[in-house]
């Protein structure tokens, strides 16, 4: 952003929603993988706990070298519902999830929720996202279906973003309007259901893989719209091998699926056939 334009405030419309009561879902975990995030780090933790008093927060740094884990470290002794893992070194986004997830469930909570550490999903929102759980198993805060919207984006990450999700559809069969987003709530349950040791993928075509594998286990997703907002502080994380990855892996796994279905198919004709007697 240039320096002329103000900065993006959350609407009072998202953040009355943050009143309503998620005791009934159980201790919520919110994870925030982070590299080099230390001036947005503090901002975002203040305001989850704004936003839901009672939630806890799980900072997963990757040895981030500008002092993030320090400053999560500080976070930590100052708020017992902020915990902090140290990771080795960058290792992915991905990578910082699984981690985070296998932490979360063996610390007992009920609810894992996936959010960036700069801003970009916010936190106001993340009511909405819990309220649709109670009647799901992954909910998707989502930019492109009615209601969501993106700011301060240029033509080009729209079109990336829109367009990755638009291919994930098509080569899957997946009816998701945001197969990319990161902004998701999982159960706990839903996440023990997951062969989660059989996750390779370690940039944001992890958000697919993941969806997809609780779509091909026949459990309830839904999708809730979001307000996206780019980064005040920072530079993104987006690279053109992280595009490239996602691209390969989603033809892969597609080109799979559609091998799996025609092998159903030839089953299916085959055993028709044979009680026809042909």
């Amino acid at each position: 952003m240039s320096e002329a334009e103000p900065k993006h405030e959350p609407s009072t419309e998202v953040a009355l929603n943050s009143l309503t009561d998620f005791s009934d879902l159980g201790n919520i975990l919110v994870i925030l993988p982070t590299y080099n995030e230390r001036e947005n780090l503090p901002l975002i933790t203040a305001r989850i706990r704004k936003a839901i008093p009672e939630i806890h927060v799980l900072v997963a740094d990757d040895n981030s070298p500008d002092g993030t884990g320090k400053i999560a470290d500080d976070l930590v002794a100052a708020d017992d519902h902020i915990h902090v893992m140290h990771r080795l070194g960058k290792e992915g986004l991905g990578a910082a999830y699984l981690a985070g997830f296998a932490w979360g469930l063996e610390n007992g909570y009920d609810v894992l929720v996936e959010m960036d550490a700069d801003g970009s999903h916010q936190p106001e929102e993340l009511p909405r996202l819990l309220d649709a759980l109670r009647n799901a198993d992954l909910v998707l805060g989502s930019r492109w279906v009615p209601g969501g919207s993106v700011v301060n984006w240029p033509a080009s990450r729209k079109f990336i973003s829109k367009g990755g999700s638009w291919y994930s559809r098509t080569a899957l069969g997946m009816p998701l309007r945001d197969a990319t987003g990161g902004y998701r709530a999982f159960r706990a349950s839903t996440l023990r259901a997951l062969d989660l040791d059989g996750v390779g993928s370690a940039g944001y075509v992890f958000q697919v893989d993941l969806a997809y594998r609780v779509m091909q286990s026949g459990m309830r997703v839904r999708e809730v719209p979001i307000e996206f907002v780019e980064r005040e502080i920072g530079e993104s994380k987006m690279s053109g091998n992280i595009v490239y990855e996602a691209f390969w892996k989603v033809t892969v796994w597609g080109a799979r699926e559609r091998f799996r279905k025609a092998g159903r198919r030839r089953i299916r004709t085959m055993k028709a056939n044979r009680d026809q007697g042909w």
